[in-house]
């Protein structure tokens, strides 16, 4: 990937600092890497103002949490996070299908059928434990996608990620303007996939309620789905402890898809957003909280 450079001191001082911290925790086993962030993550986490962002999108999304549960689940959301940030450097060297145990899957036969189905596939996920693993588990399994990605925004930092996740078989494809969305379509016009994630704000999209209050979300998957006939294929993964991780492949999110189009589009938002509230609802310390996922207005309106 071609990335325009701006020569700054900054960023390069920046990725320097990024480049001493991978090759740290790339000379740790990923094991150790892993309780290292978590550490890192657990003591540091909680001083950063988006600390405060975390605490207030769980209150919205969970009003009865009591105090206490509210702390522990944050703890173990910045665990989480840190763990995410001492696996990253490792991931290229991590096997999916070795059998060695990391990596457990649940419905892989899913995927199969969906990669030898012939049929366009969009896969839509959110950022669960590590992210990381559900394209890594698409790409080594034969699936030709195009793994939709957000830019670091240092254009050093951003180059190493690419070549990073190449290692691991993951083609980065960070769509911009009408030029990038013609390449996804041209990606499903030929039968491929393409994955996306579909839990953050999307500024240009559908306010469509997210745990009872209206998000921003993005509608392109949906859309996407609808054009072509493809299949709208969930995944998710759950850090099961430390290290290790399960994989799992649902059964294809659905909806009307013989309703008015605009119908259809929100119809189909609405059952991604539903997937994702039950992902979130089953380890609520593996989501993402830190992201402003709900708008101040909406914070407000929830008493938070």
């Amino acid at each position: 990937m071609t990335v325009a450079r701006r020569e700054t001191l900054g960023e390069k001082l920046g990725y320097a600092a990024f480049r001493g911290y991978a090759g740290l925790v790339q000379s740790m086993s990923l094991d150790a890497a892993s309780d290292l962030g978590a550490m890192i993550g657990r003591t540091f986490g909680p001083l950063s103002p988006t600390d405060k962002v975390a605490r207030r999108n769980m209150r919205l999304a969970f009003p009865g949490l009591s105090r206490a549960e509210e702390d522990r689940l944050i703890r173990a959301m910045w665990d989480n996070l840190g763990r995410l940030v001492g696996e990253f450097p490792h991931l290229g060297s991590i096997e999916p299908f070795s059998g060695d145990g990391r990596i457990s899957f649940e419905r892989l036969d899913l995927l199969d059928a969906w990669r030898d189905g012939g049929r366009p596939v969009v896969f839509v996920s959110g950022h669960f434990a590590n992210w990381e693993l559900m394209p890594m588990t698409i790409a080594r399994r034969g699936v030709v996608c195009q793994m939709t990605y957000r830019p670091a925004n240092n254009p050093y930092v951003d180059d190493w990620i690419v070549a990073e996740r190449a290692r691991y078989g993951t083609r980065l494809f960070a769509p911009k303007g009408a030029a990038g969305g013609r390449e996804l379509l041209k990606a499903l016009g030929r039968g491929e996939a393409v994955a996306i994630m579909n839990d953050q704000k999307y500024n240009w999209g559908l306010a469509l309620p997210l745990f009872g209050h209206d998000a921003m979300t993005a509608d392109a998957p949906t859309r996407l789905a609808l054009q072509f006939d493809a299949i709208l294929a969930p995944m998710s993964v759950v850090r099961t402890s430390g290290a290790r991780f399960r994989v799992i492949c649902h059964d294809p999110i659905e909806f009307d898809r013989t309703l008015p189009r605009e119908d259809a589009v929100r119809a189909g938002v609405t059952a991604i957003n539903r997937f994702i509230e039950d992902r979130i609802r089953a380890h609520p310390e593996q989501w993402f909280w830190v992201h402003r996922r709900w708008p101040k207005e909406a914070w407000a309106k929830a008493g938070v």
